[in-house]
């Protein structure tokens, strides 16, 4: 079995993601969670999105965890947004990384992010929880580093 080139979220994880906002925002717990908030690209609203966030040799990076998510579309679009974990809120410029440069990140996460791996797995995006895998990624789900908003050189 090979990993579908696309691949549709869990149904379950839209009204998970609402639950887990909600939660967070009434300080009931997941005082740790990330969560990237950017406009949207038509509506200029603003989205929340709680991620997992991988540190990784002084850096940090977030993943396109299904192909064409529309958080990722917004960042693309946007190119800035803000980073709250519990009532800390940073603003962070959001760099798509390079396929070829996004491969040692790709190959970390299926063993630092093992629940956000799982749940790709489960979707059809990768078959198996092995670097190799998550590396088969690069081109297919974007990696995008968090960058200070100030830093133009990135």
């Amino acid at each position: 079995m090979s990993a579908k080139k696309t691949a549709t979220p869990p149904r379950w994880l839209k009204p998970m993601n609402r639950v887990l906002l909600t939660v967070q925002r009434l300080g009931l717990g997941m005082k740790d969670l990330p969560v990237l908030t950017v406009p949207g690209r038509k509506s200029g609203e603003p989205r929340r999105t709680p991620l997992s966030v991988l540190d990784l040799d002084g850096k940090r990076y977030l993943l396109e965890g299904f192909p064409g998510a529309d958080w990722a579309r917004n960042a693309r679009a946007a190119g800035t947004g803000t980073l709250s974990v519990g009532k800390t809120q940073e603003r962070v410029r959001l760099v798509e990384v390079d396929p070829q440069d996004a491969v040692p990140v790709l190959r970390a996460w299926p063993v630092r992010m093992q629940d956000g791996a799982k749940i790709m797995r489960d979707a059809g995006v990768v078959d198996e929880l092995t670097p190799e895998a998550f590396e088969g990624l690069a081109g297919r789900c974007a990696v995008f580093r968090l960058d200070d908003p100030d830093d133009v050189a990135g």
